[in-house]
């Protein structure tokens, strides 16, 4: 267990997010100081709402949709399961709230933080290892919300799950209990340079103060062996999705027999055509009582938000070199809407009242 010696700030107010179903659900911005994990978080939380609020404007975004907002929604009244979630680098929390909205309508108060060093605008290659730097943001979310006034009568503690993506995935397996071979790693980045991860470590750009800003390369062997390899499993964490995980081919098969929390990986990508810096078939062979999927049709940034038209011409006339927005086989809120189905499913499964 973590320090219990928490400071939760919560703004002034709440927005709620109003989906096709009748039941609503709210949005609170809140922030995270503890003892044990002195890093300011800024988190967000989804709800399953009592009512909906009073009209607020739209947030503005030139990349992503954003849905409409309304303000002031009470909390439900009854305990609902928490659910944590874990961004992919260089992203935000609220960048996975298409499908934190659509858990809290299920039933589940979902909670993610801006893991800083690895957020949006605050991203370098040499904070994007330390993996044990973002399990320690989410157990000390978890702690913050179980003791919140706010919260406490709200949230379940028997059933806490963890959702990540990308390098988000990496770090809810790590609540799990996986741990990763940093030799393994460098080997890995040695023989598949051209994969995303390796080319960031190669340097070149970073991003701090919402700048972008020249960085070095970056040497895997200067990073923290002991930190990189410990084992950050919280047995709080009773259940897992990862979708896309980084290192996935460099966990410890033996860490991988100690796990026992029920686990969901997804990749995003037909048979053959799922990059191996995040291909997991092999790794959920080796978990007892692993489940596995893939989705035909899509890529790893089919999970981020649905794109704004004209978005894909605008990344790229600002020199972003990842295909964030570019089209696949299939419409990327198709692709959102199987993985909503797969990713509810697994929770109800498994974060239920009784499992």
């Amino acid at each position: 267990m973590r320090s219990t010696h928490i400071l939760l700030a919560l703004s002034l107010h709440t927005i709620a997010t109003p989906l096709l179903a009748a039941d609503p659900v709210g949005i609170a911005k809140i922030s995270v100081v503890s003892q044990d994990n002195s890093r300011p978080l800024a988190v967000t939380v989804w709800y399953p709402a009592a009512a909906a609020g009073a009209p607020s404007p739209t947030a503005q975004d030139r990349i992503f949709e954003i849905p409409p907002a309304t303000r002031d929604a009470p909390i439900r009244a009854g305990r609902f399961p928490l659910i944590l979630l874990s961004h992919g680098s260089g992203s935000r929390a609220e960048g996975m709230g298409w499908i934190a909205a659509e858990l809290a309508q299920a039933g589940f108060i979902v909670a993610g933080p801006n893991h800083p060093g690895t957020t949006s605008g605050d991203s370098t290659p040499a904070a994007t290892p330390k993996i044990w730097e973002r399990t320690s943001d989410l157990s000390a979310v978890i702690t913050a919300l179980s003791i919140a006034p706010q919260w406490r009568a709200s949230i379940d503690p028997a059933h806490i799950g963890a959702l990540g993506f990308s390098l988000g995935g990496s770090t809810v397996l790590e609540l799990a209990g996986a741990r990763p071979d940093l030799s393994a790693y460098i080997r890995y980045c040695q023989d598949h340079p051209q994969m995303m991860d390796c080319h960031w470590f190669a340097g070149g750009r970073g991003y701090a103060g919402g700048e972008q800003v020249a960085v070095e390369p970056f040497d895997l062997s200067s990073v923290d062996r002991t930190k990189f390899e410990q084992s950050n499993r919280d047995p709080r964490i009773t259940a897992v999705v990862a979708v896309d995980p980084g290192l996935a081919t460099v966990i410890k098969p033996e860490s991988l027999k100690e796990v026992t929390t029920p686990l969901t990986l997804i990749n995003l990508g037909s048979r053959g055509q799922v990059p191996i810096a995040v291909l997991s078939d092999r790794l959920a062979t080796q978990i007892a009582g692993a489940t596995y999927a893939q989705v035909d049709g899509s890529n790893h940034f089919s999970f981020l938000p649905v794109c704004k038209a004209g978005a894909s011409d605008f990344l790229k006339s600002v020199g972003e070199e990842d295909p964030i927005c570019e089209d696949t086989a299939r419409p990327r809120a198709d692709i959102h809407a199987e993985l909503v189905r797969m990713i509810t499913r697994a929770f109800k499964a498994t974060l239920s009242p009784g499992q």
